[in-house]
């Protein structure tokens, strides 16, 4: 059997059991590099570039927000929509513990706990986007549309342009 020229983690084996279409991306990864970095060293642009971050609400619970890399999260807009007091970034040991995922490789799927997932409405009007895939230096290109048959998301309109 032929090894694939990717890293198999378990957003790859999620991916696979639900007979999701993806292409495969590796780059070299810098830390604190972000969607500008990776979005130039696969040519494409940061918007379809999709970031997963970890948050919590008022009680620590954690969820994911799936974000456009040139966009930021208004917090307060989705503490609103949850009708909770607040909604804050997680620390990385804490993402890290939620998700099984090492900071900067945070995948939405298979993660090791089941988190609610908020995507950006605008999202799924793109025609392709590269979220990570297990890995730091790793993201998968996808079809907007796949994130429903592998997530159960609610879709937010929270993004911001960056300050």
């Amino acid at each position: 059997m032929v090894k694939p020229e990717y890293p198999m983690t378990t957003a790859i084996r999620v991916l696979r059991e639900k007979k999701i279409d993806f292409h495969p991306h590796l780059y070299t990864y810098e830390e604190h590099g972000g969607t500008k970095l990776s979005s130039s060293a696969l040519n494409v642009p940061e918007h379809e570039v999709v970031k997963t971050l970890v948050m919590q609400m008022d009680e620590k619970q954690p969820l994911i927000v799936l974000m456009h890399g040139d966009r930021d999260v208004s917090t307060k807009q989705l503490a609103r929509l949850m009708g909770a007091k607040r909604v804050e970034p997680c620390d990385e040991s804490t993402a890290q513990r939620h998700t099984g995922y090492q900071f900067g490789g945070t995948s939405p799927f298979g993660t090791r706990h089941p988190l609610p997932v908020y995507v950006e409405r605008s999202i799924f009007a793109l025609p392709r986007i590269f979220i990570n895939g297990g890995k730091r230096g790793f993201l998968v290109e996808i079809h907007p549309a796949d994130l429903r048959k592998v997530l159960e998301v609610t879709e937010v309109d929270v993004a911001i342009s960056p300050t």
